[in-house]
């Protein structure tokens, strides 16, 4: 009986496939063309993000109004989203090519690097704020961690690789490293110890350059442990990268420190690179920011000082924007910005 009902359900499905291949080989195409990946990001928006979200201090204190980081919005272009960027002048179309340091880079190279870039921005705005702040700030370990690969290096050592060893010879930080490179001949091949994906592994890198000029061709940051007075816990998302949150994350930090409440009440929205100085980086994107801001109904979009400034000044003009823009080159100046706002 059930070798006769799974006899018939098959020969139906034949029949159908026979009688309807053409609607079926339709859909598959329709599917195909609707789905396939193009080698192009589409930039369509921009949002913002709550930044006490993402940040626990002990014994914060607290403000009325609210930090927030902006981010542009992306997609990876399938066919009909990179047609639409063609009708939607604010959709830009980014090659993914444009993305990489050279051709030989996977995208997953791409991917660590800019969760790199978080982390150190990450702990720039920590150990700036806390300085800043009075507060303490305890350096207690370094990793020296692997950003790129040069496309002519001669070894196995991957993007987001933590050096250990060169030789047998410890590696904190990049003094040590370069010690040890200067010891040795051009030619020569290291044997390094790694920590890759949570696991201690070998690997090798030829030097390379000239005597007065020995490189193995990677470049390398630098991630600190450290402690701090109060205790600080950050919280982003694994989809969140990148440096450009860092002066937002600088002020976000520096104002639960202290007393005094610089947002007044106010909904702050910003962008831009913190250095371990104080200086304010550019960043990319800064005209979907806004309009992220915007549509947040934001009070205050702070940028950095220079041509970022001057596009976003130039949209807020030219779309009638309802919300005040200040430009800024170092954390003291965005600080000093902020105490004399009034809205």
């Amino acid at each position: 009986m059930l070798k006769k009902f799974f006899k018939k359900i098959y020969q139906e499905t034949k029949a159908y496939i026979v009688d309807s291949w053409f609607f079926l080989l339709t859909l598959l195409v329709i599917f195909v063309v609707m789905t396939y990946q193009l080698p192009y990001y589409i930039d369509t928006g921009g949002g913002t993000i709550a930044i006490n979200d993402r940040i626990q201090i002990e014994n914060e204190t607290e403000s009325e109004g609210s930090f927030n980081m902006a981010y542009v919005s992306e997609v990876r272009a399938t066919v009909p989203t990179y047609l639409l960027s063609y009708v939607f002048n604010t959709w830009e179309r980014v090659k993914i090519a444009d993305t990489k340091i050279d051709p030989t880079e996977t995208q997953e190279d791409v991917e660590i690097r800019d969760h790199l870039y978080l982390d150190t921005a990450n702990q720039t705005a920590i150990q700036l704020a806390y300085q800043k702040a009075g507060k303490e700030f305890h350096i207690t370990d370094q990793k020296t961690r692997i950003a790129y690969v040069a496309q002519g290096a001669i070894t196995d050592l991957q993007v987001g690789d933590t050096i250990l060893s060169i030789d047998g010879e410890d590696v904190s930080n990049f003094d040590s490293l370069t010690s040890i490179v200067n010891t040795k001949n051009v030619g020569d091949v290291l044997s390094l110890q790694v920590l890759r994906d949570e696991e201690q592994v070998s690997a090798t890198a030829t030097i390379q350059g000239t005597e007065e000029n020995k490189i193995i061709g990677i470049t390398l940051m630098q991630k600190y442990e450290y402690e701090t007075n109060p205790e600080i816990t950050l919280s982003f998302l694994a989809s969140e990268s990148g440096p450009s949150g860092g002066l937002l994350l600088s002020l976000a930090i520096y104002d639960k420190l202290i007393d005094e409440d610089l947002t007044k009440g106010y909904k702050i929205v910003g962008t831009g690179t913190i250095g371990a100085d104080g200086s304010v980086g550019a960043i990319g994107g800064v005209t979907y920011k806004l309009r992220g801001a915007v549509n947040s109904k934001a009070d205050l979009f702070i940028v950095p000082a220079g041509e970022n400034y001057e596009d976003a000044m130039a949209l807020k003009e030219e779309k009638g924007y309802d919300i005040d823009i200040i430009g800024v080159r170092t954390f003291d100046e965005a600080v000093e910005a902020l105490r004399n706002y009034q809205g």
